[in-house]
C-alpha cells in the first residue's frame, strides 16, 4: 500500500494487549496534500494507531511507513519531517514559549521562526508566559505554532481539540486549512469533534473494535447514506411487512409510532423511488445525514464524552 504519493499507510497491523486486540490486521493508506479523519470511540484503538505510525510502538504484526519510510525503523529521521500535536499539550510548565523555541529549534534544520512567531500573535498566545501558565487552548495553539514551525510534510493531531472551548476550536481549524492552502501539508487526525472533521476532512475513516470499518472521502460517504421515514400501512395487495427495505443497505431500522425510520448505506435517487412507489409505502421521505449521524449509525453507540480514555 505504501507509495510515492502515500503520505501514510498501515499495512495489516495487529497489535494486542494481552488477550485483547487493539487493532486488528487494519490496513489503510492516506495520499498526500488532504485531511484524512479518523473517527472512533475510546478503547477502538485509534491511539493505539497513532503511537504505531509514530514509530513509539512496535506491532505484532504488519508496517506502518510515514512518507514512504517504515515507522519503527526510521522514527528518528522522519521526526524531522512529521509535526505532531498530542492529545493532551505538554511541555516543561516553567519554559516560556520563547524558551522552548530555542530549546527545539536546532533540532529542526527547516525552521521558521517567523512562522512561529505570526502563529503566536495571530492566536494571541503570549510567548513570555511560562507554559503552565496558559489556558488549555492557548497550550493547543502553542504545540501546533511548534509542530508547524518546521515547515512538515505531513502532521499528525491526536484528538487535538479535546477541551478547547469554540474559539480556539475554530482557531486550530482555520489554520490547518490555511496549511494545506499555503503548502499542501497532510494532515492526519483522530478526533470526537465531528462537526470540526467534517469541516475540514476530504477522507474519513470509522474505527470500531480494532477493526477499520469505513474509509472513504467524505462526499461520497455522505452521498451513500441517507435517513429515509414511511408510513407502513396494509392493503388488500400487501400480505407481507419488513420487506420494502430489501433493495437498501439498510445499517438501522426504528418503528417509531407514526411509521418506520432508516438509515440506510447505499441510497440513490433510483430505488428511492422505486421504494417510494411499493405498495403500502406512504409519505416517504428521504434526508441527508450529518457526519455525525452517519458515525452513530456504523458505531453503534453515542459518541463518547470527551476526556474519556481511548
Amino acid at each position: 500500500m505504501t507509495g510515492p504519493a502515500s503520505a501514510l499507510s498501515a499495512e495489516t497491523l495487529t497489535v494486542r494487549y494481552g488477550k485483547k486486540i487493539a487493532l486488528d490486521h487494519l490496513s489503510l493508506s492516506v495520499e498526500r496534500g488532504g485531511v484524512y479523519a479518523l473517527l472512533g470511540r475510546n478503547g477502538s484503538g485509534k491511539s493505539t494507531l497513532v503511537r504505531v505510525l509514530l514509530g513509539q510502538q512496535a506491532p505484532a504484526a504488519g508496517q506502518a511507513s510515514l512518507l514512504g519510510k517504515a515507522s519503527w525503523k526510521h522514527r528518528s529521521e522522519l521526526m524531522a519531517r512529521v509535526g505532531v500535536v498530542p492529545e493532551e499539550p505538554d511541555a516543561p510548565p516553567a519554559m516560556t514559549l520563547r524558551q522552548l523555541e530555542a530549546f527545539v529549534r536546532p533540532l529542526y534544520a527547516s525552521w521558521n521562526g517567523r512562522a512561529f512567531a505570526d502563529r503566536l500573535f495571530r492566536f494571541g498566545v503570549p510567548a513570555e508566559v511560562p507554559f503552565g501558565g496558559l489556558s488549555k487552548g492557548q497550550k493547543g495553539l502553542a504545540l501546533l505554532s511548534l509542530a508547524l514551525a518546521p515547515n512538515p510534510e505531513l502532521l499528525l493531531l491526536d484528538d487535538p481539540t479535546l477541551g478547547l472551548d469554540p474559539v480556539a476550536r475554530r482557531a486550530f481549524h482555520e489554520e490547518v486549512i490555511r496549511e494545506l492552502a499555503d503548502r499542501g501539508t497532510t494532515v492526519f487526525l483522530t478526533t470526537h469533534d465531528l462537526a470540526g472533521a467534517e469541516s475540514i476532512a476530504d477522507r474519513v475513516g470509522i474505527l470500531r473494535d480494532g477493526k477499520l470499518l469505513v474509509d472513504e472521502p467524505l462526499e461520497g460517504l455522505k452521498a451513500r447514506f441517507r435517513r429515509i421515514r414511511y408510513a407502513n400501512e396494509a392493503t388488500d395487495e400487501r400480505t407481507e411487512f419488513g420487506t420494502e427495505l430489501d433493495a437498501f443497505d439498510a445499517v438501522q431500522v426504528k418503528v417509531r409510532g407514526w411509521g418506520n425510520e432508516a438509515v440506510v448505506s447505499d441510497y440513490d435517487d433510483g430505488k428511492f423511488d422505486a421504494f417510494r412507489a411499493q405498495d403500502g409505502v406512504v409519505d416517504a421521505e428521504a434526508g441527508s445525514m450529518s457526519l455525525e449521524e452517519i458515525f452513530l449509525a456504523v458505531a453503534g453507540e453515542k459518541v463518547p464524552p470527551p476526556g474519556e480514555p481511548k
